[in-house]
């Protein structure tokens, strides 16, 4: 039986298991016994070392605590000192309402030294108010500095308002009022000294001048002004807000005021010159006065600008450092109070309200363009006054209204005006397509509603203007011209069926507009609006403005499919809106794309039906008119008896009078077509026209019948015919050009017996000659020396079987 070893005898069996594995082992059983030994005392160092600790850590963490308990003991008697003297203080029964008691008292004395505060304010800013009112009249630069502190001390109370969660707004308001106080009565004296040397400049005369003593006090007038001014220009910043109105200069604002009382005598009251559907009277006056005035300011103005502000903060402000930008900047509170005056009387009169806005716009463009005024704004620019009108007093949804009604009832008097569907053959050039006088007329009221809206600052006005209106006018003008296709085609299906019913000539006199080249003309004026159009709009895609307005629709639909403006382009308009009446690129990195991609992509699509049913109208009358020539079948029983010129190839025969028809068919159909058609155009539709002729004349007349050597002379006879036609009108080898097949045919059926065929051989590119009867051997021993006797003989497009069909419908086939 097994004795169980305690945990300790087992660990010790295993490690001298472990040592002791083999006799030899045994050998170092000392040295074993050594090892343990030490690994024995270094236990027991550290074991005596952490007891040490250990007795050390107890120690302090008494003594900590009795430290802690000696403080807490020292607090409650403080607690109780000052508790007792608390109750003494204020007669109180508890330390609870001795506290109450003393936070009262403290609130007290703290009320007690904020009023006392505020009545040293009050007597510090009536002792600035007395001492520059004492000395204004007297000395006005001296009254200057105690002003000029009070005005700091205003400004600098508001600006601390707002961090003081708006206390003391008595106080902030009374300096206000006293500093605004002040400051009237000193500008009013200022003014009143500066007013009296008006009357030796001449001021505002046509012939102002300075010189001597009376400039040098204009002068000291000017900067005495200026320095009244210095608050209010320490605290503009170096660069004008758009949305803010510029700062003026005191002294011009001075100056301004007999120009004002002019400007008022004309344009106030029943005066003739004050009247609301002129407005360009009153800011061509405006523009008259810069142009009266600014040299003079330029001379005399300029100078002092350039001196007091060269080392300020408004060094790089126009309207500060510039005598016209500041000149203008006076006159336009005038003109802005007479604008808000108007727009309030025209904005239910239509044609007065959009006369208005125009001739604004024309002003504000006209400061920016001719005068260089940029309001303050420096790189932003000035916003001008249309925007003052349109966005800050909201008048713009009133404004687009009534140019979109305008812009509809102009495009609907052009659609019914009678002569709108007739072609216009002079407004283009000769060798374009030409289009309806109702396409040009829709394209100029376009370009006049692009005018309207083309000196707008704001992007989102332009994008409302472009898709409000001029898209729309143009997706009107699109239907009507997708209407009258799809008119056509329902009136000419009904068209098909009346004539199967009815008879031909009947069904034709019931629509007469739709059969021959009057059904080719209407089809016509589709095609050219369409082109015309389109060619427009892609034209307008390269002009700088809309490509400007491209470029920030881009980057403001990338922002909006970023999330940062909430997916919308501009106002209420999103990304997926635009994009669906602009471009479907809006928003992508592809870098194409324009504004008006999706509108020319439609009369793309329309031009190209338009033109594929014009071909069709075409290929119709020409099949129906080949059907008589069709059912010529003599050929093979004409004779050259009696005719001596058909002994040569260069015959003068008569066209067959079965294809008189075709002739006199493709004669007004082409010539109306090349009047009204550009050249590609023109030759598209005459390719497929001769493709018809091709297939027809190669199935029903040259695989049906059998030639004789005359037939086949009349035939290319009767295809040279066509051909002299169509190269009348499209030009020289474009007809054999469309019907290189069967011209090649001719080649095969024309080929005389009792000759020889000139040929060139394909292996050295020499000249030979071969008998009729070797090319018919050849062509028929197989399809390789079939394919080479044709290319000798210069025919491409020609199979080797539709080759040998061709030679089969010789008579002297096979003898």
């Amino acid at each position: 039986m097994a004795v169980e070893l305690s945990p300790r005898a087992a660990r010790a069996e295993d490690y001298l298991n472990d040592q002791l594995q083999t006799a030899a082992d045994l050998a170092g059983l000392e040295s074993l016994l050594e090892n343990v030994r030490k690994q024995q005392e270094l236990l027991e160092q550290q074991l005596s070392a952490s007891r040490q600790n250990l007795t050390e850590r107890i120690k302090a963490s008494e003594t900590h605590a009795s430290a802690l308990l000696k403080q807490a003991q020292a607090f409650k008697g403080q607690q109780a000192n000052v508790d007792r003297r608390l109750l003494i203080v204020t007669q109180s029964e508890t330390s609870d309402d001795a506290i109450e008691q003393f936070h009262a008292d403290i609130r007290s004395l703290q009320h007690l030294e904020v009023a006392t505060s505020y009545v040293e304010l009050l007597v510090h800013v009536e002792r600035l108010s007395t001492e520059a009112r004492r000395n204004f009249k007297s000395s006005p630069q001296a009254a200057l500095q105690p002003y000029l502190r009070l005005q700091k001390l205003a400004i600098t109370l508001k600006e601390a308002q707002p961090a003081a969660e708006g206390a003391a707004p008595h106080l902030v308001d009374h300096v206000h009022q006293t500093a605004q106080s002040l400051w009237r009565q000193m500008k009013n004296a200022f003014a009143g000294q500066f007013e009296k040397l008006w009357t030796e400049m001449k001021w505002p005369g046509k012939n102002v001048t300075l010189a001597g003593k009376l400039e040098l006090q204009w002068t000291e007038g000017i900067q005495r002004l200026l320095d009244l001014q210095e608050p209010e220009l320490d605290a503009q910043s170096d660069h004008v807000q758009p949305h803010e109105e510029p700062l003026v200069l005191l002294p011009l604002e001075v100056m301004i005021k007999p120009l004002e009382l002019r400007f008022q005598y004309h344009f106030a009251g029943d005066r003739p010159t004050n009247k609301l559907d002129k407005p360009e009277y009153f800011l061509s006056h405006t523009v008259g006065l810069l142009s009266q005035y600014d040299e003079f300011f330029a001379i005399y103005l300029q100078p002092i600008l350039r001196d007091r502000f060269r080392q300020s903060n408004l060094a790089m402000t126009s309207i500060f450092i510039d005598s016209t930008a500041a000149f203008i900047t006076a006159l336009l509170p005038m003109v802005r109070r007479k604008v808000f005056g108007v727009i309030s009387q025209v904005a239910r009169q239509p044609q007065l309200l959009s006369h208005f806005i125009h001739e604004l716009m024309s002003f504000d463009m006209n400061l920016r363009a001719e005068w260089g005024y940029d309001g303050g704004c420096g790189v932003d620019g000035w916003k001008g006054l249309t925007w003052e009108v349109l966005v800050k007093k909201d008048w713009f949804g009133r404004w687009l209204e009534v140019e979109k009604n305008f812009a509809l009832s102009r495009y609907q008097n052009i659609i019914d005006n009678p002569e709108s569907g007739q072609i216009d053959n002079e407004s283009v050039e000769s060798s374009a397509t030409k289009p309806t006088n109702a396409a040009i007329r829709v394209n100029d009221l376009l370009e006049t509603i692009t005018d309207r809206y083309r000196p707008l600052p704001s992007f989102s006005q332009k994008l409302h203007f472009l898709i409000d209106i001029q898209i729309a006018v143009f997706d009107l003008f699109h239907a009507r011209l997708a209407s009258s296709l799809e008119a056509y085609l329902t009136l000419t299906s009904t068209l098909t069926s009346s004539l199967a019913r009815a008879g031909s000539r009947a069904a034709e006199a019931s629509q007469p507009d739709l059969h021959g080249l009057a059904g080719l003309e209407r089809l016509a004026r589709v095609y050219g609006s369409a082109e015309y159009l389109e060619k427009k709009m892609r034209d307008w895609s390269d002009d700088v403005f809309f490509l400007e307005l491209w470029e920030e629709l881009q980057d403001r639909a990338r922002a909006g499919a970023e999330g940062k403006r909430g997916g919308k382009v501009s106002g209420n308009m999103s990304v997926a809106h635009v994009a669906d009446k602009t471009s479907s690129t809006v928003g992508s990195d592809d870098g194409g794309g324009a504004l008006f991609d999706e509108t020319a992509g439609a009369y793309r699509r329309l031009r190209v039906r338009a033109e594929g049913i014009m071909t069709d109208h075409f290929v119709q009358n020409v099949r129906d008119s080949l059907k008589a020539y069709g059912r010529v079948n003599a050929w093979s029983a004409l004779s050259e008896e009696g005719n001596e010129s058909l002994e040569s190839d260069n015959f003068n025969l008569a066209i067959s009078s079965e294809l008189d028809n075709t002739v006199q068919l493709l004669q007004p159909y082409l010539a109306f077509l090349a009047r009204v058609l550009a050249q590609a155009p023109l030759r598209r539709i005459t390719r497929q026209i001769m493709l018809t002729v091709q297939t027809y004349l190669w199935d029903h007349i040259l695989m049906r019948y059998t030639f004789s050597s005359t037939g086949a002379k009349q035939f290319k006879r009767d295809v040279h015919g066509i051909w002299e036609v169509v190269d009348q009108y499209v030009g020289v080898g474009q007809a054999e050009m469309g019907m290189k097949r069967l011209a090649e045919g001719l080649v095969l059926l024309l080929l005389q017996t009792d000759t020889t065929v000139d040929v060139e051989t394909s292996t050295e590119g020499k000249e030979g000659s071969l008998k009729f009867e070797a090319v018919e051997e050849r062509l028929f021993r197989s399809n390789e020396t079939g394919r080479e006797m044709l290319v000798e003989l210069g025919l491409e497009l020609l199979s080797e079987s539709e080759a040998r069909s061709v030679l089969e419908r010789r008579v002297d086939f096979g003898r």
